[in-house]
């Protein structure tokens, strides 16, 4: 995948109109697209993607839209969703409002390229340069400089998901196949934590909360693999989803 620098995102009349009529005072990520205008240029992480190949997505957009992420505790499945359907992101990142997004997987492989190419510190840096270009942060103000921070957190909020995904699916799976066993295990709690997917309700936004919440979900994962063992159906540990998820929590 090759990079095309373009660093022309105007917003799009529709685009501007819809959410204008919408949001009339303007909320955070149209105030962002307002106040700083582009943050990121395409030429920033040009020497991350190679020359030749199918053309990459912007990358000042995917910067763009990892820092939003960060800022309202999105996973990247969320933020990918936020992208394809919510004006005002659409908004400020000069996108069409027919404009489809992109799968979830492409941010954790735009983090992986800011990492493995040492080129992290670009998130934020850019950000607070353009933040005192404009005179909005006072020279003693108060700022985290370690762009680390925002990418480790992303990664933890998608490491939620997917470990709380994974055990959601093996338990839909098996009350499809066995469902007196289950419900004959399953304390009330489970029926509240995994009735829906997990990506649907929002996710902890204190680092304490989500670690509390990973160890919740840890824990149910070994009561019920343990109790797959001692059940002496060996079709229910063959389940598909049943087998994802123990190789979910052996790499946990």
């Amino acid at each position: 995948m090759s990079l095309r620098p373009d660093d022309e995102h105007p917003i799009p009349e529709a685009t501007r109109r819809v959410a204008r009529a919408a949001f009339p005072k303007g909320i955070l990520a149209m105030r962002l697209a307002d106040q700083l205008g582009a943050i990121y240029r395409d030429e920033q992480f040009a020497a991350l993607f190679p020359v030749r190949g199918q053309p990459a997505l912007s990358p000042a957009r995917l910067a763009l839209v990892t820092v939003l992420q960060f800022v309202e505790g999105l996973s990247d499945r969320q933020a990918a969703d936020a992208v394809r359907g919510r004006i005002d992101w659409k908004y400020a990142l000069g996108l069409e409002l027919t404009d489809p997004g992109f799968d979830h997987t492409v941010l954790s492989e735009f983090r992986l390229r800011l990492v493995d190419g040492d080129a992290a510190l670009v998130l934020l840096d850019t950000l607070l340069a353009r933040v005192r270009e404009l005179k909005l942060l006072k020279r003693r103000g108060r700022q985290r400089t370690d762009s680390t921070h925002v990418l480790a957190a992303v990664r933890t909020l998608n490491r939620l998901e997917r470990v709380g995904e994974t055990l959601r699916a093996a338990l839909n799976e098996l009350a499809a196949v066995a469902p007196d066993w289950l419900r004959a295990l399953a304390p009330a709690a489970w029926y509240e934590r995994y009735g829906e997917r997990v990506e649907n309700y929002d996710l902890p936004e204190s680092e304490a909360e989500r670690r509390e919440l990973a160890e919740v979900i840890g824990a149910d994962g070994h009561e019920l693999l343990p109790a797959l063992e001692a059940a002496n159906r060996p079709e229910l540990g063959a389940l598909p989803a049943v087998t994802v998820l123990r190789r979910v929590w052996d790499e946990q």
